[in-house]
């Protein structure tokens, strides 16, 4: 399996990324007045698109791969943001725009 494999394998594995080649593929199929199928789609969007999609929504990924250092994508979590995510939930309030 070579390195461009790989890291595709890692980005289908996101629920963001499946989501954006489902909009890729209608907003193509629509262009072209028919359905392009989920895996011409997935090909053009990794080919076109993941590159920059990486870029904006996976930086410290992309900064690890650069330097050698490549850790798994669930392990890129910065420390602020898994700690976060094991708090419990703060109670919310309704906003009054009626002061």
């Amino acid at each position: 399996m070579n390195e461009q494999s790989a890291i595709s394998d890692k980005l289908l594995s996101d629920k963001r990324v499946i989501a954006e080649i489902d909009r890729h593929l209608w907003i193509e199929s629509e262009k072209l007045g028919y359905d392009i199928g989920f895996e011409n789609a997935k090909a053009d969007w990794l080919k076109r698109f993941s590159k920059a999609w990486v870029e904006y929504h996976m930086p410290e990924v992309l900064k690890r791969a650069q330097n050698g250092n490549s850790a798994p994508v669930a392990q890129s979590v910065p420390a602020a943001k898994s700690a976060a995510v094991n708090k419990t939930p703060r109670k919310r309030h309704a906003k009054s725009y009626l002061r």
